[in-house]
């Protein structure tokens, strides 16, 4: 009977042999070795070749575990990546996923939770848990939001006049209207002007509204 080869990885020793005692009393499921950090997994999955690993996030350092994944991927497509970690943020799930990983268990879940995930993964037949899925479908509408909001913002920024752009810049860096017009020379009335025209070129109703969207576009990094 073929035996799904897993490679456990995991800083703490106890965790590594609990889960190796554990999987290896499944008749259809043998632990081949253990890692116990990111760096030690890389070396002995390209050593092993197993089925299956199951990595830990935060090892030798906050995102050894996703790195290793990253690099693992790289060298062997075949091999497939469960993440077991206490870490249930978003940023972590998303970077796991972006990686590389197939699934994503939390290590309080139930050992058949475990099991089965193995099991699935080796089968290409895992399916996104619900609560996993809302928050990547979450996490795409909101960059799919980000995305339009920037080409809108940069199409407008690129039909601003050259007088314009520069005092958006200047407002962006927190000068008042009064400052500006003193820099360029101009009367102050000239400044706000001009600011209202932007203002309506961007569709908002004042110019706090278009430094915050600025702010989270991270527009003037584009523009350097």
């Amino acid at each position: 009977m073929y035996s799904i080869r897993v490679l456990v990885v995991d800083d703490l020793k106890d965790i590594r042999d609990y889960f190796s005692m554990i999987l290896n009393n499944e008749p259809d499921i043998e632990v081949v070795g253990t890692a116990s950090s990111g760096k030690e997994a890389i070396l002995i999955a390209e050593k092993l070749k197993p089925d299956i690993i199951l990595m830990d996030v935060q090892m030798e350092s906050e995102f050894a575990g996703i790195q290793a994944i990253e690099s693992i991927c790289d060298k062997d497509r075949d091999v497939k990546i469960i993440v077991l970690t206490i870490h249930e943020d978003d940023e972590t799930l998303y970077r796991a996923y972006a990686s590389g990983a197939m699934d994503f268990i939390v290590k309080t879940s139930s050992i058949v939770d475990i099991i089965n995930s193995i099991k699935n993964v080796h089968k290409n037949k895992l399916q996104l848990r619900p609560e996993v899925a809302e928050k990547i479908l979450d996490e795409f509408t909101r960059m799919k939001r980000h995305q339009r909001s920037l080409i809108f913002t940069l199409n407008i920024i690129s039909k601003l006049t050259n007088a314009e752009y520069e005092i958006l810049r200047e407002v962006y860096l927190g000068n008042t209207y009064r400052k500006i017009a003193k820099k360029r020379m101009v009367e102050e009335v000239t400044i706000r002007s001009q600011a209202n025209k932007i203002i309506k070129k961007f569709e908002k109703r004042n110019m706090k509204e278009i430094v915050k969207l600025l702010k989270q576009l991270k527009i003037f990094e584009i523009y350097k």
